[in-house]
């Protein structure tokens, strides 16, 4: 016999996705919204709470990590009991604004990209030397190929406009710390590759790749599993010996949005001295989100029907 997680749902509400909350341990409760579907229409939501949870933590509270479509929150027990924090959770959620009057406080971040760069042909020459040399996207000794093919584009330049082309929106963070995964917010502008099998033995610091409709930026050196398209100025800095990362480590957090700006290999390693010598000026400015524009730009803006949120959060195209 199996139990179920779910401690109570709540059903969809005008704009409103449904809500499942899950018990998750002892001391947290994961917080589920709509469905399983890769909809940043959900995350829209999952950021907002997380903003409030932040800005107004309720007794007991101790941190909340976000996920594309869910929110795990954990308690002290010895401050709080889940009942309350349920209660709380509850309150924010009948008090959050429609989702097509969200405006989310955010930040724009610009950061150059050196596309098809030696670091990410390396990866891929020492993937083929010890782990597999028959793999269809290391063809030409890197991934930019295989990219082009399954996001049906004419050729590498496209994929670059593309990249340079859209902003970014940061999903969440995680698997190693401060590592963002970034969806494009044009509608239309979808990258798609499915990732390293098996994952690479080794990626650079600041390698920026995708896997699946997802492109990350590795904050630090790591394994890795997402198709390499080019490489980045650092992300992350433990030490603080750059100034941009003097009060968090972590430099893109849910909620921020990316923009590349293409240069070249031997302009991206100036620029990396530069932040290894505190003279680089990371270029960052607040620029809240409207979600109206983002539903305006879908072209499906979130209206009350019959169906509740079917209609306001329904799935886009699943990648394939």
């Amino acid at each position: 016999m199996t139990s179920s997680t779910v401690i109570c749902r709540t059903p969809p509400a005008g704009e409103r996705p449904a809500i499942a909350y899950r018990q998750a341990g002892d001391r947290s409760i994961l917080v589920e919204y709509g469905e399983p579907d890769v909809d940043l229409r959900l995350n829209f939501v999952v950021v907002a709470v997380l903003g409030i949870l932040l800005a107004e933590p309720p007794a007991g509270f101790v941190e909340a990590a976000p996920g594309l479509r869910a929110i795990l929150i954990s308690f002290d027990p010895e401050q709080s009991t889940r009942e309350a924090i349920l209660r709380e959770l509850e309150e924010i959620h009948e008090r959050l604004p429609a989702l097509s009057s969200l405006i989310i406080p955010s930040r724009r971040i610009t950061l150059p990209i050196a596309f098809d760069d030696s670091t990410s042909r390396e990866a891929v020459e020492r993937y083929v030397a010890t782990i597999r040399h028959d793999a269809p996207y290391t063809r030409g000794g890197s991934n930019i190929d295989y990219i082009v093919e399954n996001s049906s584009l004419s050729g590498p330049e496209e994929l670059y406009s593309t990249v340079t082309g859209v902003s970014w929106w940061t999903a969440f963070t995680g698997f190693f710390p401060g590592l963002p995964f970034l969806f494009p917010l044009h509608p239309g502008k979808k990258l798609f590759a499915p990732k390293y099998n098996p994952p690479r033995a080794w990626t650079a610091e600041g390698a920026v790749g995708i896997g699946g409709a997802c492109a990350a930026i590795f904050p630090v050196e790591s394994t890795g599993s997402y198709q390499l398209f080019g490489r980045t100025v650092p992300i992350y800095d433990i030490y603080g010996q750059h100034r941009v990362f003097h009060r968090e480590p972590i430099l893109i957090q849910p909620g921020d949005q990316v923009r590349f700006v293409r240069v070249t290999e031997e302009e991206l390693l100036e620029a990396r001295r530069d932040v290894f010598d505190n003279r680089y000026e990371y270029s960052i400015e607040d620029a809240p989100f409207c979600v109206a524009d983002y539903l305006r730009e879908l072209g499906n803006p979130a209206e009350t029907t019959s169906g509740g949120t079917a209609s306001a959060l329904g799935s886009p195209a699943r990648p394939s």
